[in-house]
This record gives C-alpha cells, sequence and structure tokens, in this order.
C-alpha cells in the first residue's frame, strides 16, 4: 500500500473528521466564551468591586513606575502580569462551567429517551427441544 493510500484512509477515518470538526467548533467557542468574559461578565465584576480592570494589573519587575497601563509597563520592561491571569483563570471557570452545563443536559435528554421494547425472541431450536422434553418428564405417559 502506498504513502498516499494510507494517508488518505487515515485521514477519512471518522475519528479524525470528528476530531477536526470539534476543534474547529471548539476555536469558536472559545472565541465565544472570551467575548462573554470580556464584554459581559468581567464589566459586571468591575463595576461590583468598585471599577477594577483586572487585566491591567501587574507587578514592575523591571522598575517601572506605578500608573502605567500592562502595554506601556511591558515595553519599558518585565511585569509579572497577574491580572491577565485572573481573567484568562475566569474565562476557564466559565468556560468548563457551560461545557458541564452542556453536557449535564445532553445526559439528561439521553436518559429520558423511551426505551424500546424489543419483542421476546424465540428461543433457539435446541432449546425449545429441551424444554419439551422437561415437561413430558413432568407428565409421564401425556404425548405431545
Amino acid at each position: 500500500m502506498g504513502f498516499a493510500t494510507e494517508f488518505k484512509e487515515f485521514a477519512l477515518k471518522g475519528n479524525v473528521m470528528d476530531l477536526a470538526v470539534g476543534v474547529i467548533i471548539g476555536g469558536a467557542f472559545g472565541k465565544i466564551v472570551d467575548s462573554l468574559v470580556g464584554d459581559v461578565i468581567m464589566p459586571i465584576v468591575s463595576k461590583i468591586f468598585g471599577g477594577l480592570d483586572f487585566s491591567n494589573y501587574y507587578i514592575a519587575l523591571a522598575g517601572q513606575t506605578a500608573g502605567l497601563s500592562l502595554a506601556e509597563a511591558k515595553k519599558a520592561g518585565a511585569v509579572l502580569a497577574y491580572g491577565n491571569f485572573i481573567t484568562v483563570a475566569l474565562n476557564f471557570i466559565i468556560l468548563a462551567f457551560v461545557i458541564f452545563m452542556m453536557v449535564k443536559q445532553i445526559n439528561r435528554l439521553k436518559r429520558e429517551e423511551p426505551a424500546v421494547e424489543a419483542a421476546p425472541a424465540e428461543p433457539a431450536e435446541d432449546v425449545q427441544l429441551l424444554r419439551e422434553i422437561r415437561d413430558s418428564l413432568k407428565h409421564p405417559g401425556v404425548s405431545g
């Protein structure tokens, strides 16, 4: 089998295609969550805590003066941008919660599907024969 044929079989397997679709949807979903956190949740959290903007919290490691934005401080030298870490951690927590709720909903819907009861299958021929023998032994003299 040639390399091209082997690669084609690998690339077109169902699992690989499912994974590719999952990665693409995951990337788009990540952008939605980033927007949700940055544009909806963080402003509310900032308002609750008195106008805090976590993204500009940092510790200057190169002697930068206080009051610079994070971008300006990074240009002046090394910084420990812990505010950005807080934002990313909140992103993760929110994303994990949303995925948890989605999986929980899917599992609930799967449990609610009515089970289709199959009609009892006819017993195999040997089982039927054994049952007839058993029944004839219970009632000797009765032939059927």
